[in-house]
């Protein structure tokens, strides 16, 4: 790998337009502070942030590459695809982010009154009080919501006992098609990559069909090393990517500075012998 690559890079984070709890201003001077010279701000299904977030990451001298976090139904469960490097105003990718959108609040109604039936009133409007957003509501709102009364400790608690299959709260959605999320980042002018592929639950078929399906596709990376992943986790990827010939993304996740695993920025290097997936930005 050139050494030239080796940067602080951080290119998986979450705002206040999504499920995060930071502006994506005050997201921009953590990762200044934490030495990040790379940064993505990857929304969930959104690109309303990144205006706010490129203008304040060029004020502090910190290079930037617009992002999103695509919501993928693949085999009946919710994957996620990152697109970098993407025209933040273009038609085709906005119009796709918008469906996507779609039905969010009518899902979370529907997660608040499983939770109604188990005892938890009130949580469609505690979680909203969280996301600021109707329509962009998501599971982690409610996982705040149940941490704030007191019925978990803290979210990491919560989905394990809540909002997951076969748990109180869970309501499945159909989220994009694989084939479209990957097609609007790449007419958009940007790159693909899955998302913490340490998290699904899916068989070693199922995720060698994934990515055979997502590389055929045009799709350019994974994330090796990241805030969703275990340390043993980053080996694992590490072979995959040499195994698939995947470029290598590296991103925190980060969210909120106490639910967050790991800070913006503070992640471990990517396994030297990767190329990493900001090879490809000029």
């Amino acid at each position: 790998m050139n050494n030239s690559f080796a940067i602080n890079a951080d290119l998986h984070s979450h705002s206040i337009i999504s499920d995060g709890t930071l502006t994506p201003e005050n997201l921009a001077e953590r990762a200044h502070a934490n030495g990040v010279q790379l940064w993505a701000l990857t929304d969930h299904d959104e690109l309303g942030g990144q205006e706010r977030a490129r203008q304040a990451a060029f004020a502090l001298g910190i290079q930037y590459v617009a992002g999103v976090e695509i919501s993928v139904s693949w085999m009946g469960q919710t994957i996620h695809i990152v697109g970098l490097g993407i025209d933040a105003d273009h038609i085709g990718i906005l119009e796709g982010l918008r469906q996507t959108r779609e039905g969010r609040g009518n899902r979370a109604k529907m997660m608040a009154e499983q939770l109604l039936k188990v005892g938890i009133p009130g949580a469609y409007e505690g979680a909203l009080q969280f996301a600021r957003n109707e329509k962009l509501i998501s599971r982690t709102h409610f996982a705040r919501y149940l941490v704030e009364q007191g019925i978990c400790a803290d979210t990491e608690h919560v989905f394990k006992n809540y909002l997951v299959e076969d748990k109180p709260g869970f309501v499945p959605h159909v989220w994009a098609s694989l084939d479209d999320a990957v097609s609007w980042i790449r007419d958009a002018g940007g790159v693909a990559v899955i998302a913490h592929p340490g998290r699904y639950r899916l068989s070693a078929m199922q995720m060698d069909e994934l990515f055979k399906r997502f590389k055929d596709l045009g799709g350019l990376g994974i994330e090796v090393v990241t805030g969703s992943h275990s340390p043993s986790q980053y080996q694992t990827y590490s072979k995959i990517a040499d195994q698939y010939g995947f470029l290598a993304s590296r991103g925190s996740d980060f969210h909120d500075p106490n639910e967050s695993r790991i800070d913006l920025g503070l992640l471990p290097n990517l396994p030297e012998h990767l190329t990493p997936i900001w090879s490809v930005f000029k």
